[in-house]
C-alpha cells in the first residue's frame, strides 16, 4: 500500500510541477495578452490609426507594428532556428487596420507555437543579448514587458480620443 501511495506522489508531483512551470504560465498569459490587445485595438476607429499625441510618440497603429516587430524578433531570434530578416519586417507594412490587426494576431501566434515548441530546461539557457548575456527565461519576460508598455500607451491614446479601452484580461 504505501509503494502505491509512493509511486501516486511521485508522479502526481511531476504532472503537478509540469502543470506550474515559467512556460506554461508564459503561453497562458501570452494568450490572454493577445486577446487583450486586439481588443484595444479593435476599440480605435480606423480614422484614429494615425493619432499621435505629441511630437514624440509613435502613431497608434505604428505601436502595434512595433510590438509586431519586436515580439518577431524576440521570438524568431531566441525560440526558432529561423534567420530574421529586420529588413523584410519593414518592408510592405499595412494602413488598413483590418491587415495591421491580422498581422499583430499572427505575429502573437508564432511566438506562441515558438515557445510551446521550446523544451522547458532551454530557458536556462543564456544567449548574447544587447543588454548583455540573458537567459531565455528573461527573454520571455521581456516579451510580455515589451507588449505591457506599448499596451499601456495604446490605453492612454483611446482615453484621449474619449474612447473607453475594454476590461482588462490578465491572468
Amino acid at each position: 500500500m504505501i509503494y502505491k501511495f509512493l509511486i501516486f506522489f511521485l508522479l502526481s508531483g511531476s504532472v503537478i510541477s509540469q502543470q506550474f512551470s515559467p512556460k506554461t504560465a508564459f503561453l497562458e498569459k501570452w494568450k490572454n495578452s493577445k486577446e487583450y490587445l486586439l481588443e484595444i485595438a479593435e476599440q480605435m476607429p480606423e480614422d484614429k490609426f494615425g493619432f499621435q499625441p505629441t511630437d514624440r510618440e509613435m502613431r497608434f497603429k505604428d505601436q502595434l507594428l512595433h510590438i509586431r516587430a519586436n515580439m518577431t524578433w524576440l521570438g524568431t531570434t531566441y525560440f526558432s532556428s529561423e534567420q530574421l530578416d529586420k529588413e523584410k519586417l519593414k518592408e510592405n507594412l499595412p494602413e488598413k487596420k483590418a491587415e495591421i490587426i491580422a498581422l499583430l494576431a499572427n505575429a502573437f501566434d508564432k511566438v506562441y507555437t515558438q515557445i510551446e515548441n521550446t523544451k522547458e530546461e532551454a530557458l536556462q539557457t543564456e544567449v548574447d543579448f544587447f543588454a548583455g548575456r540573458k537567459s531565455k527565461l528573461q527573454i520571455l519576460n521581456l516579451l510580455q514587458d515589451h507588449v505591457t508598455h506599448h499596451r499601456g500607451q495604446l490605453i492612454v491614446y483611446l482615453n484621449l480620443n474619449d474612447i473607453k479601452p475594454p476590461q482588462y484580461i490578465g491572468w
